[in-house]
Formats: C-alpha cells, structure tokens, sequence
C-alpha cells in the first residue's frame, strides 16, 4: 500500500503544498532541479520513508536508499563517489534516503557534510528523535528541519477504506463495517503502519473463516474480529524522547490545574510505557512543593512517602501509592507562594542586592564580638509576650522587601492572616 506519487499520500498537507520543498524534489520537471537536503522529523508510521519513495518514484533523480541501523561510513563514502561519477558523465542528481539518522554517530554524520555542502547528494534523512538532541548541528544548519504531523483520525480512515478496496491491498476480499473501522483508527494511534498491519491480521481471520464458503459474498471484519486479532493500543512512548517530555509535562500540568482525571490517565501511560517509577516520584515531590506548597503541607508529606513506597515495594504494586500521591494533589488547594519566593530572593542575591547583615543580628559569641557592636541591641523573641520583636532582620538595602506573599486558598488562607499581623509588628 506503499503511495507511488504525492498525491497518494495521506495527512502532511503541510508539507505538501505548491512549490514545497518535498513537492519541488518530487518534480520531474527541469524546472526544479535545484534543491535543498531535508531532514523528515516525525512519529514513527507518519510517512517519512513514504514520502521519500514516492519522491524517488516521480523525481527521476537517481535514488539511494541506506538504514543507518547497518550502514557505515564506508556505505555513505561509496554513495557519494557514485553520485559524483553519475553527475560529471551523465548530468544526474542523487537523492540519498537515510533512514534513522539519529543512529548515526557524530563520526557518521561528519562523512554526510562534504555530499550536502558540495551537492553531490540531496539528502532526505528521517529521524523519529528530536534532530536538535540526535543531528550534528553543521548537518542542521545545511538542510530544512520538516516536522510530520501524527495522522488524524481522517487520514487513517481514509488508508484502510483504501487498503480494503486497492488491488495492492485486500482487493475487496472482505468488507470493513464502521464498529471495526472505528476501533482500528483507536488502536492505531495515529500510526498508518500500525492501522494497516491490525488491518491485515483481523482481515486474515475473516478470510480464513471465508475459505470453507467460497462464492459468497464478501465476508465482513467486525469489531470482535478486530479485538482476536489486535490485544490493545500500541503506546508511543520513548523514554529518552519526545514523548517522555510531553507526557510527565501534561501530568504535572494536570495536577497544578487540578483535573485528577487527566493527571490519573498520564500516569497510566507512563506505567504502562514502562516509564522508571522513581522518576514519577520525583516529579510529585517537586509539584507538592512548588505547585501546592503551604496552602496544603500534607501533600509534600504524601509525595515522599509514595516515593519511599515505591523504592520499598517496586512495581507492579507502586502504581497504588503512585496514584493515591496523584490524586491527592491533584484535588487538594495549589499555591505557588514559597516557590515565587525563594526564586525572588535568589534573583536578588544574584543581583547583588545582599547587603550586610544588621548589627544586632550578628554572631556575639566569639571574643570581641561584642566590642564590634555585634549583638547588640538584639532583643530575644521569648522575652516577650506575643513572641515576636519589632526589630530589622534584613539587611538595610532590602528592609521593605516582601518575598513571601501567601493565598487564600487552603491552610494559607490562615498563614496570610498570620503574616499580616507579623509584618505589622516588624513594621512598628
């Protein structure tokens, strides 16, 4: 079901418009001939070697295709003379396909450079890693960075109405009824690879059961035939890529904006991805502090001790303290106060704006201390009634400073009364 042109290529509309790169390499015109390398970005099952074929096939540029899970610099060295000898004695230009360059070494993509810069090749490299982390940065700077987009429910539908009906596919062998066609775009994940080979595997149940009843119509590929064939969703995750990012981001994320439901379901996938537990538990030590803090002390309380279960008990069963942490902060009251303030007062002592500690505030204990001046004036918070003395504790450059500016949601709501009144002793 390979696309033989452009134009049979589902989803990337992006990427595909008039006079775009991918459409002007595609052009078998001369009016095109000069091109740039690019780079194909994207999840896996979204077109990248699809739609360096379907180049290759209409361009009529020479095409070399290499994998860099086998090739080596020997390989793309070869390439390269060849490309050169092709261009001086017949006028032809190469299209070098290199699939997985994020598996090349440094050493590998170096070998690329002198081919990309000269023009002895046109490159299209694929990558499902983040290009700024997996490229060498000279090879970026000679090529566009096009990103796939991950195929849509639209897309999909439209490869397996296809798949179903073209002679390269199922040939109409069988039928494809919506509950099915419904459920493989669910499974698929926006991966055309993945909806083609559940496609292929629940086909083959219906066609085998169809064998002992020839001459009858098309048998139909229902949803039960879809669930023998498929077990579940394939999960794209990457625990070194991009997914690893956006995924633990949309959980945090839906903790500090208290959707429990949503914070619940990232923390499956990540479970389920086989993500390292004691990295989710750290991420929930750090939104009890920095997203909930003092509006709810608990939570902070509630987060380390999930951590310290999941280190004692490990998984499967750390998924239980795991997701009672995340509901718990998830719904508890959220308050960024002591975050805000720490980093407040970080930027001030990097500014510069320290100054020296007060007088009455400083150690006394030492011999001649006290002939510097040093404690005096300092009177004793338990002395005095209320506990707390109207006197300067910062240093003078920063006295009316405030750094710590508490809510009014949760146990801070109480703190902020408190902080009031403290403050207007100080002042006095």
């Amino acid at each position: 079901m390979r696309p033989t042109s452009l134009e049979e290529v589902a989803g990337q509309a992006h990427l595909l418009r008039p006079g775009s790169p991918l459409v002007a390499l595609a052009d078998p015109s001369g009016a095109a001939r000069t091109a740039v390398s690019v780079i194909l970005w994207g999840p896996p099952g979204t077109g990248k070697t699809t739609l360096a074929q379907a180049i290759a096939r209409t361009s009529g540029r020479r095409f070399v295709e290499l994998s860099a899970v086998t090739a080596g610099v020997k390989d793309v060295r070869e390439v390269m003379q060849e490309a050169m000898t092709q261009r001086d004695l017949y006028g032809s230009s190469t299209i070098l396909f290199l699939d997985e360059i994020h598996r090349f070494t440094k050493a590998q993509q170096d070998a690329l450079l002198p081919g990309v810069e000269n023009g002895w090749v046109i490159l299209i490299a694929a990558t499902t890693e983040n290009p700024s982390f997996s490229v060498i940065a000279p090879l970026l700077s000679r090529s566009l960075l096009l990103t796939l987009r991950t195929l849509t429910d639209d897309d999909l539908g439209l490869l397996l109405d296809r798949a179903v009906s073209d002679a390269r596919g199922l040939s109409g062998r069988v039928q494809l009824d919506a509950e099915a066609r419904t459920a493989l775009i669910q499974l698929a994940s926006g991966d055309a690879r993945r909806a083609l080979t559940s496609l292929e595997a629940a086909a083959s149940i219906v066609v085998d059961a169809a064998a002992d009843a020839p001459g009858e119509a098309p048998a139909t590929v229902t949803a039960a035939h879809v669930a023998q064939a498929v077990d579940r969703a394939l999960l794209r995750y990457d625990r070194q890529g991009d997914e690893h990012y956006d995924v633990i981001s949309a959980f945090i994320k839906s903790i500090r904006g208290s959707d429990v439901d949503a914070a619940v379901h990232y923390l499956a996938r990540m479970i389920e991805a086989g993500e390292d537990p004691r990295f989710i538990a750290r991420r929930l030590v750090i939104s009890a502090s920095e997203d909930i803090g003092l509006a709810d002390p608990q939570a902070l309380v509630i987060a380390v001790a999930a951590a310290d279960a999941v280190a004692f008990i490990g998984m499967p069963e750390g998924r239980i303290p795991l997701a009672e942490a995340t509901v718990y902060l998830a719904t508890t009251a959220k308050s960024n106060a002591a975050y805000v303030a720490i980093d407040a007062a970080i930027a001030d002592v990097r500014a510069g704006g320290f100054g020296r500690v007060p007088t009455h505030l400083r150690d006394a204990h030492y011999p001649g201390a006290k002939r510097l001046g040093h404690g005096k004036g300092y009177v004793y918070p338990h002395d005095l009634e209320v506990g707390i003395a109207a006197q300067q504790y910062l240093p003078d450059e920063l006295s009316s400073r405030r750094y710590y500016e508490p809510t009014g949601r949760g146990l801070e709501r109480d703190i902020r009364a408190r902080v009031e009144k403290i403050r207007k002793i100080l002042d006095e």
